[in-house]
């Protein structure tokens, strides 16, 4: 694990990860707002997230900070109509941006905001990222939505551990936050040690990881991600979601794909920790000696 973290070309997947729009910028604050942008709307394939996570920050006039701190619902509204992305209509955007604007408004930054809900919640990660959304939904939507109510859709926007959810965009927005120290991550948040970050559970790090006997539970919830990420905690207990990035570009990138590819497999740094590997040689040996 440790030789394939390190060999990992961190570079060239950066450019196909929503985590470059956050590296387009200097500013602390502006990597935070385009960072919670750019994960909120990472679900789905990679080659459908990023044109859409670039239409709504070209639709930003100057900075995404100054943008989010002065945002007014009856003037900006119009930027983002007919804007859409699977279950998430142009409201719900508008209302995203409403919602951290109102953040900024109280807490001056997202990562003063952050830390209050970690420290409000003894430091416990479950409690800290249930209490984030809590207190984004408790805002009155009635500008955006002409109700005091959010829709389903908006709600998915957000998911709570509470409700059982992974959170896997708000776990990926965490880590790019809190980790540091690899060219990948921005390590702004430094009030959160990396071991307390939970791996972001997506379709690419489920599958990898049970091949590589990483969990054994068949929904994706959050009990899944904290398995996985209580495994990965016994190769580096400092920092157990580093392997993340690399784990998931190996599944972006098709170099573990869906259907077991030989020569891909054999060209893999974890074949030899692979079950997926390992039975396909099995069947292979089976073959040849019944040929025999």
């Amino acid at each position: 694990m440790e030789r394939f973290y390190h060999n990992h070309d961190r570079r060239e997947s950066i450019d196909q990860d929503p985590i470059q729009f956050p590296h387009r910028y200097i500013y602390p604050e502006d990597i935070e707002i385009a960072g919670l942008v750019a994960s909120s709307f990472a679900f789905g394939r990679v080659t459908l997230i990023l044109p859409m996570v670039q239409k709504i920050l070209d639709r930003m006039e100057g900075t995404p900070y100054e943008f989010i701190l002065n945002f007014d619902p009856k003037k900006d509204t119009r930027r983002f109509q007919g804007l859409y992305y699977r279950v998430w209509s142009s409201q719900d955007i508008i209302c995203l941006m409403y919602g951290i604007h109102c953040i900024l408004k109280k807490h001056k930054t997202l990562g003063r905001f952050f830390q209050h809900c970690y420290q409000n919640r003894r430091e416990k990660m479950h409690e800290a990222l249930s209490l984030f959304v809590e207190e984004v939904l408790k805002i009155d939507p009635s500008p955006i939505y002409g109700k005091n109510s959010h829709p389903p859709s908006f709600i998915h926007l957000l998911p709570s551990p509470k409700r059982g959810s992974a959170c896997k965009r708000l776990n990926l927005f965490l880590r790019w936050m809190v980790r540091s120290g690899d060219g990948v991550d921005f390590g702004l948040w430094n009030h959160i040690p990396s071991s307390k970050l939970v791996i972001p559970l997506d379709a690419h790090i489920i599958r990898i990881s049970r091949f590589l006997g990483f969990h054994k539970r068949r929904t994706p919830d959050w009990k899944m991600a904290v398995e996985i990420t209580n495994t990965l905690r016994r190769f580096d207990p400092n920092d157990p979601v580093k392997y993340d990035f690399a784990l998931c570009h190996l599944g972006i990138s098709n170099q573990c794909p869906l259907q077991p590819h030989f020569l891909k497999c054999l060209k893999c740094e974890l074949q030899t920790i692979c079950s997926r590997f390992k039975r396909r040689n099995r069947a292979k040996g089976l073959k040849a000696q019944q040929l025999n």
